[in-house]
């Protein structure tokens, strides 16, 4: 068997007092391609936003751009989080009221017409229904990436980030768009 040593030489490994032959190998002109790159990363482009590079070149975020992602980040978090609570504590009140009754899955039967539709829901959440608890933290399961473009958008607004803003808007229109074509 052979083997390739990082210094250009084949050894042959099953008899080792076979003689070792060495391969040296030119060295070819360096591409034109690569001496340009090697200069053009000495050089810095001008950067969108007032965006920083620190000493080890790396680019550092405005401290508006990273209030937005803290803002964005934190809203996702505790958004799941409330809804999972919220969730978990409409599934706790059913199974205490409904859990030792049986399961009939012999016919289909769709949601209540009390749980199509936002205003349903906070109806039913009202009057004490357990299955609403369970809706609403759905709804707010949904809610929370909608409100997250939403402030996307805002936010690219005020940046005047336009690219940003079309293609924000075009996210927000098409996410409202699915929910109010579920009802319709």
């Amino acid at each position: 068997m052979y083997k390739f040593n990082s210094n250009f030489r084949w050894t042959f490994l099953a008899q080792p007092d076979i003689e070792v032959v060495t391969l040296t190998l030119p060295q070819e002109n360096i591409d034109s391609n690569i001496e340009k790159l090697e200069q053009s990363s000495n050089t810095v482009a001008q950067l969108p936003n007032s965006c920083e590079i620190d000493a080890n070149k790396n680019v550092t975020k405005t401290l508006s751009e990273q209030q937005l992602e803290y803002l964005l980040s934190n809203l996702m978090k505790y958004g799941v989080l409330i809804a999972s609570a919220v969730v978990l504590l409409g599934g706790i009140l059913y199974l205490i009221h409904h859990g030792a009754e049986p399961a009939e899955y012999h016919f289909f039967r769709g949601e209540p017409s009390e749980f199509r539709s936002p205003g349903g829901v906070v109806k039913a959440v009202l009057s004490g229904s357990d299955r609403g608890i369970i809706q609403l933290g759905l709804l707010l399961l949904i809610a929370t990436p909608i409100v997250r473009v939403f402030i996307s958008l805002l936010a690219f607004l005020l940046q005047r980030e336009f690219i940003y803003m079309i293609v924000t808007l075009l996210v927000l229109a098409s996410l409202i768009y699915s929910l109010v074509g579920a009802y319709y």
